[in-house]
């Protein structure tokens, strides 16, 4: 049974000849007694409770401040690395600009010095067809000749005994075609 400190100051003893009741009071004091130590037990317990939850929110705090340590250094170490992994990848983009430009240099310089032989031996073969042409035309005249006449004078003579002389053969040939474009 639970006495609350009304029931106490409320409780009304028999009264006897020479005073209160000593059964009574001496029952009343018991349940008293009984009461103050249930709720010192319960004082106690809730004290040690209390003290179990002071010790484990100071637990708890440490573990706060322990974990927001842990988040901050990790957000900075995360911070540090994102800016390292910047940094390092401004690098690479940078050495690949400078090594692509490299590259479109040395090719522009490679198209540069094609394009100079495209052109060289564009230039050759126009030469050689040119040589070419004008040989098959001279042999083409050699060829159309009917008849082989060489003019008289003293340079024609001994011209076909001395096969060195070929060379003024051609010159007297080209002088006999002159003479035959002017009349």
């Amino acid at each position: 049974m639970a006495i609350t400190p009304i029931d106490i100051q409320q409780h009304q003893f028999k009264s006897q000849l020479f005073g209160y009741d000593k059964s009574g009071v001496d029952r009343f004091l018991e349940l008293v007694a009984e009461e103050m130590e249930r709720v010192h037990r319960q004082y106690q317990e809730v004290r040690e409770e209390l003290s179990r939850t002071r010790a484990t929110l100071e637990e708890m705090r440490e573990r706060e401040a322990t974990l927001k340590e842990t988040l901050m250094t990790a957000q900075k170490v995360t911070d540090d690395l994102r800016a390292n992994a910047r940094k390092e990848a401004e690098i690479i983009i940078a050495d690949a600009r400078v090594r692509g430009e490299q590259i479109v240099g040395e090719a522009e310089k490679r198209r540069l010095q094609l394009i100079g032989e495209i052109q060289e031996a564009k230039r050759q073969k126009v030469a050689f067809e040119t040589g070419l042409r004008s040989l098959i035309e001279s042999h083409l005249r050699l060829l159309s000749l009917d008849t082989l006449t060489l003019p008289p004078g003293p340079r024609s003579e001994g011209l076909l005994e001395n096969p060195e002389g070929l060379e003024d053969f051609s010159d007297l040939l080209a002088e006999d075609e002159v003479l035959d474009e002017e009349p």
